[in-house]
């Protein structure tokens, strides 16, 4: 592979031995503190390293960029694809940027969708959640709640199985939930095709708007990209608000459902 195909992080660690003293001083800095690519002109790149502009410059052409706008570019590019980078310094983080995503995700919303699949989720006498990698603790979470209210509710693909087989039991009449933030496997896509014909819901990040032709309803949840990691707040507090909405819809039964689940934990001894 060339190193013009490689990541920022990757281009330091091969061209490493290459670089001048000053070059290292960029890179050590660069690696610990990737934020201030995008943040940073190549003036105050150069103040914080104690280097020069010229020096910055060589430095990002050196590791095959044309120019800093390249390195942001794709350092971007990267971040919106879930790949674990910081592209803003640390002051603009916290509950601020939680609640500003969960205005976000609310606001965008289409009450009356959310309404109808609510409504879809209680007549639903079977629902399949689906989702791979950081999704699928999502829609564990999904399944545990509707778990308490209703049955019939399972969560796919099982820990180290495959999913094909599971999938071929999907009835005509079954509601189909996937959870597809980013970094999705490559499968992904054609298994939302397999099941056109079906009510499909997907939750996802907004790169999952590209899907919205083979879903019937689509929640967008704000996840971030200001930190390194995202933040799974906006979906959960959505799971929340459907699962509490699916209770209120089918109270008598549902409690009923719950009363039973709490006897049988008393009878097993299984919580404190």
């Amino acid at each position: 592979m060339s190193t013009s195909t490689l990541p920022f992080t990757q281009r330091i660690e091969r061209l490493y031995g290459e670089l001048s003293p000053n070059g290292r001083k960029l890179a050590d800095h660069l690696l610990h503190n990737s934020q201030d690519i995008i943040t940073c002109t190549v003036a105050e790149l150069a103040t914080i390293t104690q280097t020069s502009k010229a020096t910055v410059s060589r430095f990002f052409r050196q590791l095959g960029y044309d120019s800093h706008f390249d390195v942001k570019r794709e350092m971007n590019e990267l971040r919106a694809s879930g790949y674990p980078i910081s592209t803003y310094s640390s002051d603009i983080t916290g509950y601020k940027a939680e609640l500003n995503r969960l205005k976000q995700t609310f606001d965008n919303i289409d009450n009356q969708q959310l309404l109808q699949f609510i409504d879809d989720i209680v007549q639903a006498k079977r629902i399949t959640l689906v989702g791979f990698r950081n999704s699928y603790p999502v829609a564990l979470h999904f399944r545990q709640q509707l778990l308490q209210i209703k049955t019939g509710v399972r969560v796919l693909p099982y820990p180290g199985q495959s999913i094909s087989e599971d999938l071929e039991d999907i009835a005509a009449d079954e509601l189909i939930i996937f959870i597809g933030f980013r970094r999705r496997p490559r499968i992904f896509a054609s298994l939302l095709k397999q099941f056109s014909q079906h009510k499909v819901a997907l939750f996802a990040d907004p790169s999952g708007q590209v899907y919205k032709d083979n879903t019937h309803y689509l929640f967008i949840c704000q996840l971030g990209q200001e930190q390194a990691l995202d933040s799974y707040a906006a979906p959960m507090s959505l799971i929340s608000v459907i699962c509490n909405k699916v209770l209120s819809t089918q109270t008598s039964q549902g409690q009923k459902r719950i009363a039973n689940i709490s006897a049988r934990f008393s009878l097993l001894d299984e919580l404190e």
